[in-house]
């Protein structure tokens, strides 16, 4: 028989709080037709986007994090030293060691936090849920940050016509802790690696250091190939997960996907079927794509509007890069 005496965590996990943070330039689509042949029409009918966030150069991966996380702490009305984990999304963080969320525990002001950070591209919020809700209840964290950031400006390449209009800087934050009941439903999650190269980096590091290319690192992608697996293959990961959940699209009141892409999220209510009861968070047409940051960014916003409100079933949904997903129902904070 074993001697390990067994975890104490919670029954059940659930979102207390939630914060965001937008850049304070605000960049039109005026602007990007300043690099690529094109026109505010196209891009607002392939995209939906009319404005995104460029981040300056104060506004750097921690600094908008943290200004997210303490908007989230505040809302679940915590205090920063009573976070025992930092886990942070990012794919924009340029520093290969040590992880970010390390600084930003220390800035917060936490006890010396676990923190660390992950890799997930656009499901990385969900990937980070996933673990936020394990660790509160094995027990070994009562409150976990989970932050999605991302400062896309730095991977954008102008001149690409297929994506120079499509990304935006920001950050966004929730407050993981203890429930007494399901807050939180199973998460189906996922990666298809053979389609990887749909959505990638353009060069690796190691040729921009060797000068075997001399053009700064972008992220690019083959559009109609994501826009099929995005609208096809997620609709049924959604619908993975509210089966997990046990309930139905009647049950739902607000459904917050990715903001990759206005077509992709109209295209992904329709094959579900939803009702249209459903609060849809179309945040992508003001914010644009923030990778991980996409979903607490549009989450953050419905509840401060008003659309959505405390206690609401909402279907959550990221995918991206890898190709890697992951969906979960939650009950807003």
């Amino acid at each position: 028989m074993s001697k390990i005496r067994p975890s104490q965590g919670a029954p059940y996990a659930r979102i207390m709080g939630v914060g965001g943070y937008r850049p304070v330039r605000v960049v039109p689509n005026e602007v990007i037709l300043e690099t690529i042949d094109s026109s505010d029409e196209w891009i607002r009918s392939r995209s939906g986007i009319a404005t995104r966030h460029w981040a300056n150069e104060e506004e750097t991966v921690a600094a908008m994090s943290i200004e997210a996380s303490g908007k989230a702490i505040a809302d679940a009305g915590l205090t920063p030293e009573q976070i025992g984990a930092v886990v942070v999304s990012t794919v924009s963080h340029f520093h290969q060691t040590p992880a970010i969320a390390t600084e930003i525990a220390d800035k917060l002001g936490t006890k010396k936090a676990a923190a660390f950070d992950i890799s997930a591209g656009c499901a990385g919020f969900g990937y980070g849920l996933t673990l936020a809700k394990g660790m509160v209840v094995e027990g070994s964290a009562e409150y976990v940050l989970v932050i999605g950031v991302e400062r896309l400006s730095d991977l954008t390449d102008l001149e690409d016509r297929a994506t120079a209009f499509l990304f935006g800087d920001g950050a966004g934050a929730v407050v993981v802790g203890p429930a007494e009941e399901p807050r939180i439903g199973p998460t189906v999650w996922g990666s298809e690696g053979d389609k990887a190269g749909t959505i990638k980096q353009t060069v690796s590091w190691e040729e921009y250091r060797d000068g075997t290319v001399d053009r700064f690192p972008a992220i690019t992608q083959e559009g109609q190939a994501v826009f099929r697996w995005a609208v096809f293959e997620m609709a049924k990961v959604a619908q993975q997960a509210l089966d997990a959940a046990g309930i139905s699209v009647d049950d739902l009141d607000v459904f917050i996907p990715h903001q990759a892409n206005m077509r992709i999220i109209d295209s992904m209510v329709k094959t579900l079927k939803l009702p249209e009861h459903v609060t849809v968070a179309r945040d992508v047409e003001t914010t644009g794509n923030t990778s991980a940051a996409s979903i607490p960014l549009a989450m953050e916003r419905l509840l401060a509007t008003g659309e959505a409100k405390s206690g609401d079933t909402a279907l959550v949904i990221g995918f991206g890069a890898g190709l890697v997903y992951a969906a979960t129902v939650v009950t807003l904070p």
